[in-house]
């Protein structure tokens, strides 16, 4: 009896001293190939989706048009891809970054379940078997690493804290290369293999190698496991993507800075970010002895704002769409074209782009840089009111750009000087 008590505790005490690299170390009966496999497409479609929306952003903001707008300098070839963006639609942007941030947190599950399913795979051993396996080995390491870092930033972006060191943009748009690196390196590795599961599943005689060699009794079916995916993806749309929309899905967009109730009432009751006292805009300097600067080859003129609005008065209707994924519905701003003021400046045929400097003294994008095809635009406004009223303080009074399609940031608040001409 004694000897066969020791036997049968020897199992035991082996599995007490297993580490991440035995595969009986990981017992879940949940993981297998089939439940990677569907992880993995979804993450296929989704991870795409950003990757491009992204790239999308980052044109939108026009780095290659003036210094000030570029926030990646030496991104070299990187760059390859950047074209003039459009006016048109108007709400473009608001389409592209909302679908960006929005896709980005329904996949904060999908991910965290992949990466949970593969997981033994990153404390296998050996390290490297073959050239190919050290490859996907690499790739899953940049995958994982990308995709972590990626989404980690991205969600403190949208939450406006700003942890990490140096500038967002520069981190996010480096980062994504990285990502994209191994993402495309495993997906050309797997994406055979996944489809071959899904079609067929394990093929006979072979061994799943993801599944647990000695798993815990079910308590939830993969499928199951599936739907508790799909249900926390779907919580975390219904309570985000409401912050670009108006109505009952706004107030309801719980997990993000611009959801909830509009901020007051009135004609300016819509969000905004940044606050004028929160960069130090005082009565002082938005008073009677604000001018606007206008300068081009015809020399420089200043405008009071009475001016301004003696002026020709045009109206557009556009939202406010920012990098964040937040975005208002379209508003009735009323101002001076920008083309107008161009005529001003001694171009009256046609406008080259403008460069806007704001009242604003420290921060990003105080100054930026508009194309000319946006300067042309009859909807691109030096906006004076909106939606029938003054601005306010905090939307940018007493003058703001507004442009169609442009990241809110480029629509410039407390506007002090534009200068027209080649940038």
């Amino acid at each position: 009896m004694p000897e066969r008590r020791r036997t049968r505790s020897l199992p035991g005490s082996l599995r007490a001293l297993r580490t991440p690299a035995d595969p009986g170390f990981w017992r879940s009966p949940v993981r297998g190939a089939r439940f990677t496999a569907v992880l993995g497409v979804v993450l296929l479609v989704g991870l795409t989706l950003l990757f491009v929306t992204g790239l999308l952003s980052y044109a939108a903001y026009n780095p290659d048009l003036n210094r000030v707008n570029d926030k990646t300098p030496g991104r070299g070839l990187l760059g390859f891809y950047l074209f003039s963006w459009p006016t048109g639609p108007h709400w473009l942007y608001r389409l592209t970054q909302g679908l960006h941030v929005t896709v980005g947190i329904v996949l904060v599950p999908v991910l965290f379940a992949k990466l949970w399913s593969v997981v033994p795979r990153l404390f296998a051993l050996p390290p490297a078997r073959s050239v190919g396996h050290a490859l996907e080995r690499i790739s899953l390491l940049l995958l994982v690493g990308g995709a972590l870092f990626q989404f980690l930033t991205g969600l403190l972006n949208i939450q406006l804290d700003y942890l990490f060191p140096g500038s967002f943009y520069t981190l996010h748009f480096y980062g994504a290369w990285v990502f994209l690196a191994g993402f495309v390196t495993h997906t050309a590795l797997k994406a055979p293999q996944a489809v071959r599961v899904l079609r067929n599943g394990v093929p006979r005689g072979e061994r799943d190698t993801l599944a647990a060699p000695d798993p815990l009794p079910a308590t939830l079916s993969r499928r199951g496991a599936l739907a508790m995916v799909g249900a926390g993806s779907l919580l975390l749309l219904i309570t985000s993507a409401g912050r670009s929309f108006d109505g009952p899905l706004r107030r309801i967009a719980l997990l993000t800075p611009r959801g909830g109730t509009d901020p007051g009432p009135g004609p300016n009751a819509f969000q905004i970010n940044k606050t004028a006292a929160a960069v130090r805009i005082t009565p002082a300097d938005t008073g009677e002895r604000w001018r606007l600067t206008v300068r081009g080859p015809a020399g420089e003129f200043r405008f009071s704002r009475a001016e301004l609005l003696a002026m020709d008065q045009h109206t557009a209707a556009l939202p406010i769409a920012c990098v964040e994924g937040w975005s208002t519905s379209d508003q009735q701003w009323r101002g001076v074209r920008l083309a107008d003021l161009a005529a001003l400046a001694g171009y009256p045929d046609r406008p080259p782009g403008v460069f806007v400097e704001s009242l604003q003294r420290s921060g990003s994008f105080r100054k930026a840089a508009l194309r000319d095809n946006q300067v042309r635009d009859g909807r691109s406004l030096l906006a004076l009111e909106v939606n029938g009223a003054p601005l306010s303080p905090d939307h940018g009074y007493p003058a703001r750009i507004i442009v169609p399609a442009a990241p809110g940031v480029l629509n410039t608040k407390w506007v002090e000087t534009l200068t027209f001409g080649e940038l």
